[in-house]
């Protein structure tokens, strides 16, 4: 069956909060989308998911439970050595309540293994993004040994501000919320019942002490969102001014957007013929 067409009926620019939306429809909308693209497209009916006790991934574990199944959805725990407790707990309490499948693979050894092998002391971007990347071996491996699919669970904020590692966290071929901003996912987790602990907490990568994503980023995700949202929109830097956001957050948006385009692409291949995968503009098809 074809899923329906929804037309978002832009808000007034007067409008408090531009980012509200029907969340029982969006819950009802997304499984559909993750029944059709996986089980009906593919053939695949087990989604594996990388439950780290955040909200999104908290979201997507809902989500698939009631797409496929709590049998069929693989929930995989993948800390770090400094990875907090509390991550540990909240992802334990979403396979609790599901009561889907779940294993934990510590990633430790092999993030320390290529730590270790280098000769400069490893900054926390750089293990930030060695983490993400092992965590993505783990991720397809488990897929393969299931005969599954991995499930994205990155938010449209995240991925607008470039807040992901490029072939890493962005790299599942389906993701639900790639498209919500993160305050209407936090909108979704209440609508599908996700704890409180885990929507009211700071959205954190967990990768240093006491760090959040607000406080990498210099702006609340409350703010940033209403702005990415006019912006993905067309409207322009004076406008959005003009529509009384500050200067500055206007600005710090704007620049984290622009210096992000590449992460949001596949590879950018150079162009010998005519048949260039996913580059020809008159012919966009992947082969």
């Amino acid at each position: 069956m074809a899923l329906p067409v929804f037309h978002v009926q832009q808000l007034p620019i007067a409008e408090a909060n531009p980012l509200r939306f029907n969340s029982k429809l969006a819950v009802d909308w997304l499984v559909r989308f993750l029944r059709q693209e996986c089980v009906e497209h593919r053939g695949i009916t087990e989604a594996v998911i990388g439950l780290s006790g955040g909200v999104d991934s908290a979201v997507v574990a809902y989500l698939a439970a009631k797409a496929f199944g709590a049998d069929h959805t693989h929930a995989v725990m993948m800390p770090y050595k400094s990875s907090s407790q509390q991550s540990v707990d909240h992802a334990q309490i979403i396979v609790d309540q599901l009561g889907i499948k779940s294993q934990t693979v510590s990633i430790s050894d092999m993030v320390d293994g290529y730590a270790d092998f280098c000769q400069d002391e490893v900054s926390p971007q750089r293990l930030g993004n060695i983490c993400a990347r092992c965590r993505m071996i783990v991720m397809f491996d488990q897929s393969s040994r299931l005969n599954g699919l991995p499930i994205g669970t990155g938010n449209k904020s995240e991925r607008l501000f470039g807040y992901f590692t490029w072939h890493a966290d962005d790299s599942p071929p389906i993701n639900p919320l790639g498209d919500l901003f993160k305050t209407q996912v936090w909108d979704l987790a209440r609508e599908l019942g996700v704890p409180n602990e885990i929507i009211d907490k700071p959205a954190s990568a967990d990768l240093v002490k006491n760090q959040t994503d607000e406080s990498d980023f210099g702006i609340t995700y409350l703010k940033a969102d209403k702005i990415l949202y006019y912006m993905t929109a067309g409207y322009p830097k004076e406008k959005l001014v003009e529509m009384g956001f500050d200067q500055g957050d206007v600005n710090l948006v704007w620049q984290r957007v622009a210096s992000t385009h590449w992460k949001r692409r596949l590879p950018t291949v150079a162009m010998m013929g005519y048949s260039t995968i996913g580059e020809y503009y008159l012919r966009p098809v992947d082969y």
